[in-house]
């Protein structure tokens, strides 16, 4: 089964989304966790609007939307921990790659969705150009106390939750109920309940900052949020029109997105050895996703 040409579409929207918002919270040098809150609380917001237009989901599709804002919560946490430690271009490629990589590897025997040969070779392309991207620049001055080891670490630990958090609302999307609406319903609760515990974590732990923070720099969290809960419902809901490791990794193609944001905006060192490895990458996910070659 291939994605239709208009889910590729918004796929591929869905990925620049996604990107932008990393990039907007990438770029906060003030108080990273505070944005990260703004970011996920307008999503609370975007969802208590709509859940009253909405019917209610199926029961069975409660614990995978819990199993999910669990895996969110760490995914959060890992995250804000690659950022802390490296570089956009180095740790985005790597999260966000690794996701669907390893989406694809569980399909068969999990999700009952199995890969053909082109995919176990868009696998392969995607895991060698994941330790390409993990390996240090030659022309970058070496981190003291192994920040970029910790980079890569944190990076790897939010890919795992990454396939975590789709095989969960890949099934819990598609148990929601039979049309649209109980599938929107789903998006809606989970960005209900996922949302304002970061900001809420962020009060918590300084205060007198976190307010001051807010009063000047709201209105970025309230834009990277208005991006990002738009992007990840139109994934979400992607889930349900084809195979989950096929829309995981088309929606993946923000690596090159993410990747060149870190270098064209935020002033990181990107080398040709990347722009090969994310050119690679995008290679992959796409050859996963077209139709059938050999």
């Amino acid at each position: 089964m291939v994605v239709a040409p208009l889910v590729v579409a918004l796929l591929l929207a869905a990925a620049l989304m996604h990107a932008s918002w990393n990039a907007l919270l990438k770029a906060d040098r003030s108080d990273r966790l505070a944005t990260f809150g703004v970011i996920m609380t307008t999503g609370t917001l975007m969802g208590v609007v709509a859940v009253p237009f909405l019917p209610p989901i199926a029961p069975g599709a409660w614990k995978f939307l819990a199993i999910s804002v669990i895996v969110h919560v760490a995914y959060y946490t890992f995250l804000l921990k690659a950022y802390s430690y490296g570089d956009l271009s180095h740790t985005y490629p790597i999260a966000r790659g690794l996701g669907p990589l390893l989406v694809a590897l569980v399909s068969g025997q999990l999700i009952g969705e199995h890969l053909r040969a082109q995919d176990m070779v868009g696998v392969l392309l995607l895991s060698g150009s994941l330790v390409a991207l993990a390996i240090p620049l030659k022309s970058a001055i070496p981190q003291p106390g192994g920040r970029h080891g910790l980079a890569t670490l944190f990076a790897v630990l939010t890919g795992f939750t990454i396939a975590a958090y789709i095989i969960a609302d890949g099934f819990g999307v598609r148990a929601a109920g039979p049309d649209m609406a109980h599938r929107l319903a789903y998006i809606a609760w989970l960005c209900v309940l996922e949302g304002p515990w970061l900001l809420v974590l962020a009060i918590v732990l300084k205060p007198e900052t976190v307010w001051a923070h807010l009063r000047r720099h709201w209105w970025k969290g309230m834009i990277g949020g208005l991006i990002a809960n738009t992007g990840y419902g139109i994934a979400i809901y992607a889930l349900v029109l084809g195979p989950m490791a096929h829309v995981a990794a088309l929606r993946e193609t923000s690596v090159l997105f993410g990747a060149l944001m870190g270098t064209l905006l935020l002033g990181e060192p990107f080398g040709r050895r990347r722009v090969i490895a994310a050119a690679v990458i995008v290679t992959a996910l796409i050859l996963m996703n077209g139709p059938r070659l050999f």
